[in-house]
């Protein structure tokens, strides 16, 4: 009885130390495959507006809201081109149509007449993208004697994105290096051993900005002194843009 009270304890000890060391040991890795997700993202300054100035006039003729919304339009232009030469404008979206009144009496089908418009609204717009953002505010208020200021948009030149692309690449493929010598430490092995087999960049971004199509329809501007009242500078903060990526990296240890 004694001496199997003696070796029942040992026994255990044994098994207790058998199990720890068991619980310690690394699991083989040569030869094993991880996939290691990555991310990146960058930001800069914006350094480009794209802004939409409009014109709009209603007339019981036709021809004379016409008119006078081509003769605005060209003023608005002038003016533009005065004190922005190097701003890039394109004009867009005219349209005309009729106003009918609001009022319809009813009436029998067979008495229904075509409706008459009472008046006519014509309007058109003009795209400036420019990169001179400090002038940015005069420019405008001097449009804004003759034209509206429908939208106005910041964002990045060709050349700007171009340079914070390279960046973006550059900080996820970092990111990447960083995880694989994050995932071998763990695996308890050297990163020299870490193969890259196989980089999937999976995402551009969401970084792009619709431009293009028709502006939100205006509601009717005053007539009164639109050419001569002076108009106070808008304040603008043209902010910054943030591109981002993500990749997965397929690494294999040898």
């Amino acid at each position: 009885m004694t001496l199997l009270k003696t070796v029942a304890p040992a026994a255990l000890a044994m098994t207790f130390l058998l199990g720890a060391a068991h619980a310690g040991a690394q699991v083989p890795t040569t030869g094993t495959t991880v996939i290691i997700p990555a991310y990146g993202e960058v930001t800069a300054p914006n350094d480009q507006a794209t802004a939409v100035l409009a014109i709009e006039e209603q007339d019981k003729d036709k021809a004379a809201a016409a008119s006078r919304v081509n003769q605005k339009m060209k003023q608005g232009l002038d003016i533009l081109k005065r004190e922005d030469p190097k701003a890039s404008l394109t004009t867009m979206n005219y349209y005309t149509y009729p106003v009918y009144p609001e009022d319809r009496p009813v009436q029998p089908m067979a008495g229904n007449k075509p409706r008459v418009p009472t008046a006519w609204r014509v309007g058109h717009y003009v795209e400036v993208k420019t990169t001179n953002l400090a002038g940015l505010p005069k420019t405008v208020a001097a449009a804004q004697k003759v034209l509206t200021l429908n939208a106005i948009n910041f964002g990045l030149t060709p050349a700007a994105t171009k340079k914070l692309d390279d960046q973006r690449i550059a900080a996820t493929y970092r990111n990447l290096n960083e995880r694989i010598a994050s995932v071998a430490t763990a695996m308890g092995r050297p990163v020299t051993d870490a193969v890259l087999d196989t980089v999937d960049f999976e995402g551009s971004g969401n970084y792009a900005h619709p431009e293009g199509g028709a502006p939100a329809p205006m509601m009717a501007m005053s007539k009164r002194a639109m050419d001569t009242a002076e108009v106070a500078e808008p304040s603008f903060e043209p902010g910054e843009t943030t591109l981002q990526m993500r990749l997965v990296g397929k690494v294999r240890f040898r």
